[in-house]
């Protein structure tokens, strides 16, 4: 049950209105009787609630008095048994479409969900699933989808909705923006694309909704939108980076300019789309225009509209039909990002590996089969083939490894790995895709059993995702098969299973030092002063003989919120231990979670760009960072002396997870 603070309720002076009073005295009544029901059937659902709330929604002052119940909706048990209990989970797109096209018990239960968040958000409610912060994020993303309403009009559609649900949701959205603050959205819509393109992610399709929800805004008369600079270079970046489109003319209007264009010109275009897309990371759908129209004519000048430095320009001379043949089939408008993926894999100098180019040459002639077809051409329709999307998909996954995301799905484990082949193994990641893609199986081995992933049972992830990028949706859920298969042929022993299962997993790299601080006899800490004690040996450059992070390792930690209340435990890998600008030492890693800036309480925030982060990185201090700790690999033969580690280090580490997490297990 979620928490709340002394405050019983939130407002709690109604309006004189006859029918909102009667409505809400239903919605009460509804209420407890749930409450009621829910002690002696925890699953009773919550249909009369839901059925009570919508004319509570429509009345005057109605969502003043829901506002005022949010601690009450929770603790009866309105979210339980459903998706909304866990707010932490919720994803802003998803829930736009259930506000917006949903039916009537789903549409409600989302309103009542995004007044429960403003109420954190506004500090006027503690829940101990989600922070303030979170939820604002998450507020001011769903209302970035939902510019449309700003000015309170509504469309065909939302008129014609069931039950008034148009006028309900138009209301519900007046309601966020008035107690957000107009002035603020716009601000703070632009802060978030910002901060969230800065991470660099793969899938960047609701970014881009929220790019173009700020394009409708800067364009509407009725709206104040003067000194949105940044806005304005957003949306530029977005649908105009380039003289040629910069007034965006559709792709006809725009093949027709290029046309026209002489050498001087296209030279600026190209200069200008790189520019954009290496300054935010989203790719213009014109982008792709501009090279489709240069291969064949202009081959010369695609190193430029690629924006590539002297590494990159290398690799695609080296490898140039290659990469000619990835651009003819690969880039279109409808799979732009994957110029970038290609961008920076060229950036990266991954085909120097020899064994990468010809993984990728049998990717172009790889014939797909039927499920994977199907399952691609479900979540990313028809324009192209299949193969065309997991093609893009793998360009972006081997140009931005640290990029990928797990979405709303518990395989952590399994986003890891691909992350880390196509950081440092990506011939490998290329056999798996092709596996998974081709023959609908993959196959690994564990401790020298052979084990093949088609006929397992499903692992932590019961459904196949469908909220990811293309190569995780192929190939994850053989993933997590395998390492659900690995743990069951662990049996029982007298460690962590992640200490057998990670080295045969992801790769020889894996440390084979292994350390938990959780005991796996009795479920509690143990000798945690001696573990973090090793890991600052392991892994801090002043204790370990400056021996920095050679490959990625993968490490456990227990997530916390705004609080230090324990949320979960979640895989992530470290990547490398620097000092950052201001002399400290700190902690970068790879988080999969689809947003790596989180606020774990205590005053530990995990920055993404201002510390001195690569593109995907997260990052602490070290002892932030050993707080949060519960089981790290290590190079039992580069063990640094454990007696040098400063006890106040250790205190410090050990004091900030005693007073957080690890309460929990003690």
């Amino acid at each position: 049950m979620a928490c709340h603070s002394a405050k019983e309720s939130i407002v709690t002076t109604l309006g004189s209105d006859p029918g909102t009073n009667a409505s809400v005295a239903a919605f009460d009544e509804a209420l407890e009787q749930l409450a009621v029901t829910h002690q002696s059937d925890p699953l009773a659902p919550n249909t009369q609630v839901l059925e009570a709330a919508l004319p509570v929604m429509e009345a005057p002052g109605g969502l003043d008095a829901l506002y005022a119940r949010v601690p009450a909706m929770e603790s009866k048990g309105v979210f339980a048994n459903s998706d909304w209990d866990q707010p932490a989970i919720l994803r802003p797109a998803l829930a736009v479409r259930t506000l917006r096209q949903g039916a009537p018990p789903y549409t409600c239960i989302e309103a009542l969900s995004e007044l429960r968040l403003l109420a954190v958000a506004m500090g006027d409610y503690l829940h101990p699933g989600i922070s303030a912060e979170q939820a604002r994020h998450f507020l001011t993303q769903v209302t970035a989808l939902n510019l449309d309403l700003l000015s309170g009009q509504m469309s065909e559609a939302d008129r014609e909705r069931p039950q008034r649900l148009g006028q309900i949701v138009n209301s519900l959205y007046q309601f966020l923006l008035n107690r957000l603050g107009y002035e603020s959205i716009l601000d703070s819509l632009v802060g978030e694309v910002q901060r969230l393109l800065a991470q660099r992610p793969i899938q960047t399709d609701s970014i881009k909704q929220m790019v173009s929800q700020i394009a409708k805004c800067l364009f509407d008369p009725e709206i104040e939108t003067s000194g949105m600079d940044k806005a304005a270079r957003l949306v530029s970046a977005l649908f105009g980076p380039a003289a040629g489109c910069r007034d965006d003319p559709g792709f006809a209007v725009y093949g027709e300019r290029l046309a026209t264009m002489d050498e001087v010109a296209l030279s600026a275009e190209a200069q200008a789309f790189a520019s954009a897309m290496h300054g935010t990371g989203m790719v213009s759908p014109y982008h792709p225009l501009l090279l489709r129209h240069l291969r064949g004519y202009r081959d010369d000048l695609i190193p430029l509209a690629l924006g590539l430095s002297i590494t990159g320009n290398d690799a695609l001379q080296s490898y140039h039909q290659l990469v000619l043949e990835l651009i003819d089939q690969v880039v279109h408008p409808e799979t732009c990002q994957a110029v970038y993926g290609l961008a920076m894999f060229l950036e990266r100098g991954s085909l120097f590996t020899p064994p990468v180019a010809s993984g990728l040459w049998r990717q172009l002639g790889l014939t797909l089969c039927p499920a994977a077809s199907d399952r691609l051409s479900a979540v990313f329709g028809g324009a192209h083939p299949p193969r065309v999307y997991l093609l893009a998909g793998v360009l972006s996954l081997l140009g931005q490894p640290l990029g990928v995301g797990q979405g709303n799905n518990p395989t952590c484990q399994s986003v890891i790995g691909l992350s880390m082949w196509a950081f440092n193994d990506a011939d490998f990641l290329l056999q798996l895709v092709a596996w998974a893609a081709r023959d609908d199986d993959v196959m690994m081995r564990f401790e020298g059993q052979q084990i093949t992933s088609q006929h397992l049972e499903a692992g932590l992830a019961k459904e196949p995702p469908t909220d990811v990028d293309p190569v995780s949706l192929i190939l994850i859920p053989h993933l997590d098969r395998i390492y659900g298969e690995m743990g069951h042929l662990c049996g029982v022993r007298d460690d962590d299973l992640h200490r057998w299962i990670n080295p045969e997993m992801y790769g020889w790299w894996v440390g084979q030092g292994f350390l938990s601080v959780i005991s796996r006899e009795t479920g509690k800490i143990h000798e945690y002063e001696q573990f973090i004690r090793h890991f600052y040996a392991c892994y801090h450059p002043y204790y370990n003989g400056n021996i920095p992070v050679v490959h990625p390792q993968p490490a456990g930690i227990a997530v916390t919120d705004s609080g230090g209340r324990l949320v979960g435990r979640h895989a992530i890998t470290i990547l490398r231990v620097n000092l950052d600008r201001e002399g400290e030492i700190r902690v970068y890693f790879f988080n999969p979670n689809n947003d790596s800036g989180q606020d774990w309480g205590q005053g530990i925030n995990c920055s993404t760009q201002s510390n001195g982060e690569r593109y995907g990185e997260a990052s602490l201090l070290f002892a932030e960072f050993a707080s949060r700790l519960c089981v790290f690999h290590f190079d039992p033969r580069e063990l640094g002396d454990t007696s040098a580690v400063l006890e106040a280090d250790i205190a410090r580490a050990t004091e900030l997870g005693r007073n957080s997490w690890a309460v929990v297990y003690e």
